[in-house]
């Protein structure tokens, strides 16, 4: 097969940053995704309605003429999160979703949860109106490694919370491990699971052998070869509960390649290549639509796209830019360590 057209796709996860970032960024989403979930742990952080329309519209001046994209807003969880907020912006399509990190497990995330038990009645309202969780799944318990860390937040969290809120939606976010497969595919419920560009393509030894990868290192860490396969294996087998969430994520150069670098990998421009290479090398192109276009909106209770996207094959690999400019320096976008044939017509 060498075209491939597909409804326009969307990402149920993504950094769009602010200011000069957030302008160099946004063309690379909004050239081939049609919305976006987006996050919010900005500094400061997106903890109120009024925070998030604000940043909507810093989105909306940033978007390029003659491009369409509607960004996805959540509000960042907090111990301090007024429910009455969080269902008035749920009420007149404000948020999306709520996004839940657990204090100190990712960038930006000091504000997050540090005791679950107080934010029950935010999530309680949640499941009253099915307004959706959007979860980091780890524990930040110093004694647990951090390879272990989603599995014991399964354990520790996710099943506790699923058997107190029956009826609250829940995404896992970017699953990196055949037990957040498991567990998003038998979880009873509204329930499912957002898998990365980069955690389908690139396994710990990408990061760790013969010198260390920091554009690689991203939070969930990348696991061994078995959990990405489970990965592949969740996102090509046209399960409903697993769709896209590329968790691209921008830093410039200089705060990642340093002595305690920053997490994240820059994917947005290069993610439907990587997505076409993976399910072809599968032999899943006819199932490439369902995990990029169609399981995340029917899980978010909206239409999917009218729009289409074309994506062609070439004998020769296609050169796509090893950088992006922005006004705050130079951004690596990711490698998936192989050529790439693929790309939007």
């Amino acid at each position: 097969m060498t075209r491939l057209t597909l409804r326009r796709p969307d990402d149920w996860h993504l950094h769009l940053r602010d200011g000069a970032m957030l302008r160099a960024v946004l063309p690379d989403t909004a050239r081939h995704f049609a919305r976006a979930i987006i996050m919010p742990n900005l500094v400061p952080p997106v903890v109120t309605v009024a925070d998030a329309m604000a940043y909507r519209a810093r989105i909306m001046d940033a978007l390029p003429d003659g491009m369409t994209f509607e960004p996805l807003m959540t509000l960042y969880l907090t111990e301090t999160t007024d429910p009455a907020d969080v269902a008035a912006g749920a009420a007149d399509g404000a948020i999306t979703a709520v996004k839940l990190y657990p204090a100190g497990a990712t960038t930006n995330s000091a504000s997050g949860v540090r005791d679950i038990a107080k934010v029950m009645p935010v999530l309680e309202k949640m499941a009253e109106l099915g307004l959706p969780l959007c979860l980091h799944g780890e524990v930040t318990d110093p004694a647990v490694d951090i390879f272990d860390r989603e599995a014991v937040f399964i354990d520790r969290v996710l099943n506790p919370l699923r058997e107190a809120l029956p009826d609250l939606p829940i995404t896992l976010e970017h699953v990196t491990t055949a037990d957040g497969v498991d567990w998003v595919s038998g979880a009873p419920g509204r329930t499912a699971g957002s898998i990365t560009t980069h955690h389908l393509m690139i396994t710990r030894n990408d990061i760790l052998v013969g010198g260390i990868k920091p554009h690689y290192y991203c939070l969930p860490v990348a696991k061994r070869a078995t959990h990405r396969d489970a990965l592949r294996a969740a996102a090509t087998s046209g399960n409903p509960r697993f769709f896209l969430g590329t968790d691209s994520a921008p830093h410039v150069d200089p705060l990642k390649e340093c002595a305690c670098g920053c997490a994240g990998c820059y994917t947005a421009p290069v993610t439907m290549a990587c997505l076409a290479h993976l399910f072809e090398e599968e032999g899943a192109l006819d199932r490439l639509e369902a995990f990029a276009s169609l399981n995340g909106p029917a899980h978010y209770r909206l239409p999917p796209n009218e729009a289409t996207i074309t994506l062609e094959k070439s004998d020769e690999p296609v050169t796509y830019a090893a950088k992006l400019g922005s006004g705050d320096g130079p951004v690596t976008v990711f490698d998936p360590g192989h050529p790439l044939h693929w790309r939007a017509a």
